[in-house]
């Protein structure tokens, strides 16, 4: 047994300990006496909004007065507690990386190549200086095609592993296709590759075809952007390309699956043998696409989104070839435009993020670095990241925490009267075998094959989606590795893996206020307890309860108990469709579903947590808060945000989550917080007791 193993194990026995002694004692100890002196409340006292009642609305009691005080940096889309994390994260990352250029690395290490991939980013004198020339290579190749056959082969020469329906909520790629690689939906032993929907420009399908001005807008800035860009590269017929490259897209748009349907794992279960990829998809030469994609040897692959594949394949032979040509060219400069000259940069700036986003200001070049640094060299930059700011205290702290909350789910789950003997055992089962990783992963990233040359700045970023690629299809047709990781340790997030069964929580989440190791734990398990809870209970959520522990795709639910699920789900829905981002705008509660399940259960859950943590003592009282008002308002903090307008359009348009303000609302589904706060009937978020959610 690994020391991780071992600490883990012993964590495990004593939260199923503290839950056995219940909570009995009314009277402070001594040890509570000393932990309130010792510990911090966690807190933000002066982000408080005392004006407003909890039961009115609780994001603007948690954070008013700090929306009030806070602006939006002109830099940014929105600002949030992630935010702040990320910048501490950044200012690290900046220190490691811009000292490694001091250090005289060794040539092919991984810490020259960090240094040299930051220096040639940084080089803008020698990026104008350059021009488009890094780029003309992909340029001639586009000018190349001369029929569907090599058209089919540039376009599996573009795939790249840059989508994730699963662990990342990833659905977009602007290359025609992406590539997932996982194992297998019903068969564990082997990793297969599943083909995405991809293409477009702008965000999500919505952007082209959702009604209403600012989407009018949008399109016809887009179009602007197309004929700039082109112009700039200095291109006489770019008005005339850029209506023919967006209506391309439009159709494209049309090709797609929603946001919805691609959410649906049981949609994207479909073999299809290689052999058969022109009757499936007739329009594109598959022969040559599984050429230039590298996947010739492969004998079956799985579309994701079947439809949708099959009329972007009928695309490739109704559109014109010039069609397909001009919408190339354009596709390459736009997704390098960031590495090229800074008038091809600020082009893109404009669009995707001052029109998109309704950001001001561009980042500082620095920050942008250290960004797409991090992006190609991550695993080389977390193992230094971690030995100088990750210790071991913290990860037996939050290893023992994630312990706590899966016991509290595994007791939930004994409790639930609905739920018959058999999906109860198998849910037990499930929780009882997830795997944790804190921290960071047990095996690094092995970058010796990967150049990076410190004056190409340009062929470095394009080189690590290509190393990334091969990483991915290196896997095929081999077992999975349950304890892979799909962050880094440096990712201010958390993960869970439904293939796996597992669940990964980076170094840099683990800060306050998530994580404080200086407050008590009614602030941490609020925080950070709430986000391991929602991570658990991912594990259970409309999309993990479709796989068992071995991370198979099958129903293990009786009819009853689906039946009784989908009942309480269909209440989730209904009450996230009810809240109005925008006029006109209200969320998609079907869309959120996964996200806002894992909220409830998993506040729950570290609710329950945290008070078996107590031991059957009452928490002492900080900073003038008992431990359940700590608890709540630590999770309330958590979700504090401000969006500009397009910003918060554009996550509840296209976005898995619901924006930060109504996750913090989550609240009202909770018993406690209706006793903690005293909120009562006629409040506004006041909910009856048969109306809160209740999952698991």
């Amino acid at each position: 047994m690994s020391l991780r193993r071992a600490v883990l194990a012993l964590a495990i026995l004593a939260s199923l300990a503290a839950c056995d002694r219940g909570t009995t004692s009314t009277q402070p100890t001594p040890a509570a006496t000393a932990a309130a002196v010792a510990a911090t409340s966690g807190i933000d006292l002066a982000g408080i909004d005392k004006a407003v009642q909890p039961g009115d609305d609780f994001d603007a009691y948690a954070n008013g007065a700090w929306k009030q005080a806070t602006e939006i940096p002109e830099d940014r889309a929105n600002v949030s507690t992630f935010f702040y994390i990320a910048e501490r994260g950044e200012k690290r990352l900046a220190d490691l990386i811009q000292g490694l250029d001091k250090s005289e690395a060794a040539a092919g290490s991984n810490e020259r190549k960090i240094a040299d991939y930051y220096a040639a980013f940084m080089d803008e004198a020698g990026i104008e200086s350059r021009g488009l020339a890094p780029l003309q290579p992909t340029l001639d190749k586009v000018s190349a095609i001369s029929d569907r056959t090599s058209l089919s082969r540039y376009l599996g020469g573009q795939v790249r592993a840059d989508t994730d329906p699963l662990n990342d909520t990833n659905f977009h790629t602007d290359n025609l296709f992406g590539l997932f690689v996982a194992q297998g939906l019903e068969d564990p032993s082997k990793n297969v590759g599943y083909l995405m929907q991809g293409g477009l420009g702008m965000p999500d399908r919505e952007y082209y075809l959702a009604s209403g001005p600012g989407m009018d807008a949008n399109r016809a800035a887009y179009q602007a952007y197309i004929a700039s860009l082109l112009t700039l590269a200095g291109d006489a017929d770019a008005d005339r390309k850029a209506k023919t490259i967006f209506d391309l897209e439009m159709k494209i748009a049309k090709a797609h699956a929603n946001v919805i349907d691609s959410q649906d794992v049981h949609k994207a279960n479909n073999p299809w043998p290689t052999a058969d990829l022109a009757k499936q998809a007739p329009g594109i030469d598959w022969s040559a696409f599984l050429d230039g994609a590298g996947l010739a040897s492969q004998q079956t692959i799985f579309a994701w989104q079947p439809q949708a594949i099959s009329k972007l394949s009928a695309l490739v032979a109704s559109e014109p070839l010039q069609t397909w040509k001009d919408y190339l060219q354009f596709r390459a400069i736009d997704h390098s435009a960031s590495l090229l000259p800074k008038a091809y940069a600020d082009l893109k700036f404009a669009f995707y993020n001052t029109q998109l986003q309704g950001t001001v200001q561009q980042r500082d070049r620095w920050k942008r670095a250290i960004a797409d640094t991090n992006g190609a060299l991550g695993d080389a930059i977390g193992q230094l990241y971690v030995k100088q700011y990750f210790p071991a205290s913290s990860k037996a702290r939050v290893e023992a925490m994630v312990s706590n909350i899966l016991a509290a789910f595994r007791d939930g789950v004994d409790q639930l009267a609905w739920m018959s003997p058999e999906t109860r055992q198998i849910a037990k089962t499930k929780a009882e075998t997830m795997l944790v990783g804190v921290g960071y992963p047990d095996s690094w990233r092995d970058y010796s094959a990967y150049e990076v040359k410190r004056d190409d700045p340009l062929g470095n970023a394009l080189r690590a989606e290509q190393a990334e690629y091969r990483h991915q299809t290196a896997k095929l047709g081999k077992a999975p590795d349950r304890k892979e990781w799909w962050m880094t340790p440096q990712r201010v997030n958390a993960v869970q893996l439904p293939l796996q069964n597992a669940m990964n929580f980076p170094a840099a989440i683990l800060e306050a206020p998530f994580f404080d190791p200086k407050a008590d734990d009614a602030a941490n398990y609020g925080a950070i307890g709430a986000v391991i809870g929602h991570e658990v209970s991912h594990g259970f959520d409309n999309l993990g309860s479709a796989f068992d522990a071995e991370g198979r795709l099958r129903n293990w639910w009786t009819k009853d108990d689906a039946a009784h699920f989908k009942a309480a789900t269909d209440k989730l829905v209904a009450q996230y469709n009810s809240y109005e981002a925008l006029p006109g705008l209200t969320l998609n509660g079907e869309q959120t579903l996964g996200e806002n399940i894992a909220d409830v259960a998993g506040l729950q859950a570290a609710y329950t947590a945290y008070r078996a943590s107590l031991g059957g003592k009452p928490a002492p009282v900080i900073d003038g808060l008992t431990g359940d008002e700590r608890f709540f308002l630590a999770f309330g903090q958590a979700w504090r945000a401000k969006f500009r307008d397009e910003s918060l359009r554009a996550q509840v348009i296209g976005g898995g989550h619901s924006p930060a303000r109504w996750r913090a609302l989550t609240v009202r589904n909770i018993d406690a917080w209706y006793e903690t706060f005293k909120v009562k009937d006629g409040q506004k978020l006041y909910l009856k007791p048969e109306d809160r959610v209740k999952i698991w």
